[in-house]
């Protein structure tokens, strides 16, 4: 039985790997300020968009963040089928979580220039969070 839980583990940490090789390669592809785009749309910094697209690092990506992942790095159909496949794979607790998943439309909020990176970050996930707090409370009806 330990056998089969190591199987496992591996299959699902390839498959890992592969669904971040499919999104660095299409980072790759797009133009230079992708990776501060989606950083800055997800609330976080550069070096987190590093650890989700370096297949050696087995942390997931957060299901939330697929939508907006899909949006800016532009998946075709098909990278998007594929993505979804070994990530689904990876981890397959979070099949419905991705099935039953809202889309979410795109829009650009020109927020001003705090004179840090770490500040900006702050600003942007500050924002982020409102505009999810804010879904949720009109989602709900509340």
């Amino acid at each position: 039985m330990a056998k089969a839980q190591k199987t496992d583990s591996l299959e699902r940490e390839k498959a890992v790997s592969e669904y971040k090789t499919i999104l660095r390669r299409l980072l790759d592809n797009r133009p230079s300020g992708t990776r501060n785009r989606l950083a800055g749309a997800l609330g976080k910094n550069r070096s987190f968009i590093s650890q989700i697209t370096n297949p050696a690092y087995v942390v997931p990506i957060p299901t939330r963040h697929l939508d907006m992942i899909f949006d800016i790095c532009h998946f075709s159909e098909d990278d998007r089928k594929a993505f979804l496949e070994f990530y689904v794979q990876a981890h397959p607790r979070r099949l419905t979580v991705v099935d039953d998943r809202k889309r979410k439309i795109p829009h650009t909020v020109y927020l001003p220039d705090l004179g840090t990176a770490e500040k900006n970050d702050k600003l942007a996930a500050l924002v982020s969070d409102f505009a999810d707090k804010a879904i949720e409370i009109i989602g709900s009806g509340k």
